[in-house]
Parts: C-alpha cells; sequence; structure tokens
C-alpha cells in the first residue's frame, strides 16, 4: 500500500500534497489488509511490489485469469453520503465476479485510490472496505497505490480501481463451449443496483428532487443507505458451486443488464428462455422505475433487476445446484433452460406480483 511520496518536500506541501497524511493513511489501513493474507503470500519488505507464489504442485496445466475496474459513479453517491466502509466492497466484487466466470478462483487483488486531499481515515474506511471485500472473496489484498491530486480533484473526491488475478486448470475453463442445449439456467439474487446504472440512479435522484437523507417507507430504509448497498460477492459460492455440480457457464450481471449479459456465455446456436415471473425484483427497482418515469425495457437494458450472476448447468444437477446455494446462504431459483436458438438470452413473462 504506496501512498504517493519523494521525501519531505515544504514545496510539495505547499503544492497540495500531504506526504505525512499519506504516510498515516497507510498505517491506519495495515490492519485492514492483514486480514486478507492467504499462505501463498510472500513478504516483501520494500513495499514496491506485491509476491504471490503460485503452488505449480497443485495444478496440472495452471492458467492465469486476470481483471481489472472500478465503482463507477456509485463513488459520488458514496462522498455525498460520506460514507465510505462499503465502497470498496463494490470494488472487490466487479472484479471477482468477473475472474470466476471463467472458473478461476481468485487469488489476489490490488488496488488504486486516487484523491483530491488524503484524509487518512476516510482512506482507511475505504481500503477496510475492499479488504472486507478481499475476505469474502477469499483472495489477498496484496498492495496498490494511494495517490493525491490535488487540483485535478477537490479535496473531497476520490475515484478507486482494482485489478485481480485468479487461477483455472486449463481442462476446467467454463464458456460457451460447454454449455448444451436443454441445460437450467439458475439465478442468483443480487443485493440491490450492485455497482451498474448509477449515472441513471443519480440523473433520477436530481430530476426527481429526492432527498438521500429521508427515510423511504416503501424501502425501509434511508433512500442513500439502500442506494448504497455493497454488490454481493458470488466468487467463493461460484468456486463451491463448480466443485459440487456440472457447471458449463457462469454470467457476472453487470451494466447492460441480465439478457446482455448472459448471451454472452451463450454459442450461436443456443438461446437462454427466461421466465420474469421466477422472481420479484427488489422494491428498490421499482421505486426507481416510478420516480424516473423509466419504463421496463430501459431497467432491464441498465440494472440487474435482482440478479446479480447467473450459472448454466447441466439440466440433472439443477436441483442439487440450487441446494448447494441455499446452503451458503445464497437466493437463487430456476430462471430458465437453454434452448435451440442464435445466440440471444429471451425475458418472457410478468414479473412475480406485478
Amino acid at each position: 500500500m504506496a501512498a504517493e511520496s519523494t521525501g519531505t518536500s515544504g514545496a510539495y506541501a505547499a503544492a497540495g500534497v500531504d506526504i505525512a497524511a499519506g504516510e498515516r493513511a497507510v498505517d491506519l489501513m495495515k490492519r485492514h489488509v492483514a486480514r486478507t493474507r492467504r499462505p501463498e503470500q510472500v513478504t516483501d519488505a520494500s513495499g514496491f511490489a506485491g509476491l504471490f507464489r503460485l503452488d505449480t504442485n497443485k495444478y496440472k496445466d495452471p492458467v492465469l485469469a486476470t481483471s481489472t475496474d472500478g465503482v463507477g459513479t456509485k463513488v459520488m453517491l458514496a462522498q455525498q453520503m460520506d460514507r465510505h466502509d462499503t465502497i470498496g466492497i463494490d470494488l472487490v466484487a466487479m472484479v471477482v465476479d468477473d475472474l470466476v466466470v471463467s472458473g478461476a478462483e481468485p487469488l489476489f487483488m490490488t488496488d488504486y485510490v486516487a484523491c483530491g486531499a488524503v484524509v487518512p481515515e476516510r482512506i482507511a474506511e475505504i481500503v477496510g472496505g475492499i479488504a472486507e471485500g478481499c475476505h469474502q472473496a477469499g483472495c489477498a489484498l496484496v498492495g496498490g497505490e494511494t495517490a493525491e491530486h490535488p487540483g485535478a480533484m477537490e479535496p473531497d473526491e476520490y475515484d478507486l480501481a482494482g485489478a485481480g488475478t485468479g487461477v483455472v486448470e486449463g481442462d476446467a475453463i467454463l464458456g460457451q463451449d460447454r454449455v448444451r442445449e436443454g441445460d437450467a439456467v439458475i439465478a442468483m439474487g443480487s443485493s440491490g443496483p450492485h455497482s451498474n446504472g448509477y449515472s441513471l440512479v443519480r440523473s433520477i435522484v436530481d430530476r426527481a428532487d429526492l432527498d438521500l437523507f429521508a427515510h423511504v417507507p416503501e424501502l425501509d430504509g434511508v433512500l442513500g443507505e439502500v442506494l448504497l448497498t455493497p454488490t454481493r460477492v458470488y466468487a467463493k459460492d461460484c468456486v463451491a458451486l463448480t466443485a459440487a455440480v456440472e457447471v458449463h457457464a457462469y454470467a457476472h450481471i453487470t451494466g447492460g443488464g441480465l439478457a446482455a449479459n448472459l448471451a454472452r456465455s451463450l454459442p450461436d446456436h443456443l438461446d437462454a428462455e427466461l421466465d420474469r415471473s421466477t422472481w420479484a425484483p427488489a422494491p428498490v427497482f421499482g421505486y426507481l422505475a416510478d420516480k424516473g418515469g423509466v419504463g421496463r425495457e430501459d431497467m432491464e437494458a441498465t440494472f440487474n433487476m435482482g440478479v446479480g450472476m447467473a450459472a448454466i448447468v447441466a439440466a440433472d444437477d439443477a436441483e442439487r445446484a440450487l441446494r448447494v446455494l441455499s446452503d451458503r446462504g445464497v437466493p437463487a431459483w430456476r430462471l430458465g433452460t437453454v434452448t435451440a436458438g442464435s445466440g440471444r438470452a429471451v425475458l418472457t413473462g410478468e414479473y412475480r406480483g406485478a
């Protein structure tokens, strides 16, 4: 966890970079990072790089998988609410839940936090959330960077990004080529909008003049806090599911919605027929649609609508898959079936309770 530093330059401080604050931020975040340690980590006293030993005895043909992402404009909502302890979980989820789509187990992550001014306690909160996300995913946080950008960002502004690495056995890589007609599509429930669609969320909040600090009865909570609900981390659950049943593919439901993301995991000659009546989207989606005057087509093209991850499994394993996920505390249901087609995911019917 490095903070930008060039020594103890008074001129640098006058330019807006507080080296002492950066060093204090590093000290505060160390206890969070320590929670994520895995036995494969190798200590590098210099702190310039994170080292991780790959256990080649564990794999016959290890293939490394990598992913990088950010949180998008959800960070602006965190800044408005002055709540910074969960946005890091969103970051980790966006990275590791992409990795597991290939069948990979996430091993480690690095992060990058850019801010207008280093406030040590705030940086520690952000990194604490990243560490919590890594803990949930079972991966190590092996390093990162905190950079102070005075002039480019306002003092209370920040943004964050991360990169993750995982490993999968060469003959166990999941994807389109494994999907078969008749396979079952299993949905895993989301915790809310996750980290996608927040430009539209903020637009709705502004246009409808909504108060982020107001309690909303139909959401059973404060609006801003509901919207900041962290992204569900599916990584460990997907790794466990892959070990227990015949999984053919996963789809991480992010920007573009359920149909577009699931179609990425289908071969050109197969479709996924999905039934809306198998679930009821969380109230937050209906609230946003109503306050923003957003139609179903646009909602479904922007938000996950309650499905954060989908698994395509062998038909005979569908019930077992549901039991595995239920035992792990993941809301899950049979969403649809793979049929002959042209590589599309098609939603039919009406949402439960609509």
